[in-house]
């Protein structure tokens, strides 16, 4: 899955601390980087912003949302894999995530098992579309 010997990043953005702390130490525990943000705007604006293979992103956020953050990555042709992570489920949202492009939408809390999962498959559509080219 890895491009070269580098090791694929994965930015977190959750508004709860708690949530990218404990999501951030799993990423490091499988020897991946973690980027942690504590909102999509805070995402959009960082450099670390293109070295991401794979984003875990909380749906709903003070600011830019998680689904907003979508809709502007596919406008300017980003198609980093999205895990999406909500505690507030609503299928409209979910259906919605999904046809853009998600690569999944879990309710808060999941087990790290099935985001474990996810993760894979998000890093496999990542290199599999050649996005590992540019790290």
């Amino acid at each position: 899955m890895q491009a070269g010997n580098s090791v694929p990043a994965i930015a977190i953005i959750d508004d709860d601390s708690s949530i990218r702390f404990a999501v951030a130490a799993l990423v490091r525990s499988l020897g991946f980087s973690a980027y942690e943000f504590a909102s999509a705007g805070q995402y959009l604006q960082s450099p670390e912003r293109r070295a991401a293979a794979c984003i875990i992103c909380d749906v709903q956020m003070r600011g830019v949302n998680g689904l907003e953050m979508q809709s502007r990555l596919a406008a300017e042709h980003d198609l980093t894999p999205i895990i999406f992570i909500t505690a507030f489920p609503r299928r409209e949202l979910e259906k919605r995530a999904l046809e853009a492009g998600a690569v999944c939408f879990l309710t808060k809390p999941f087990d790290n098992r099935t985001l474990i999962g996810w993760i894979d498959l998000a890093l496999k559509r990542h290199f599999e579309s050649g996005g590992g080219d540019e790290q």
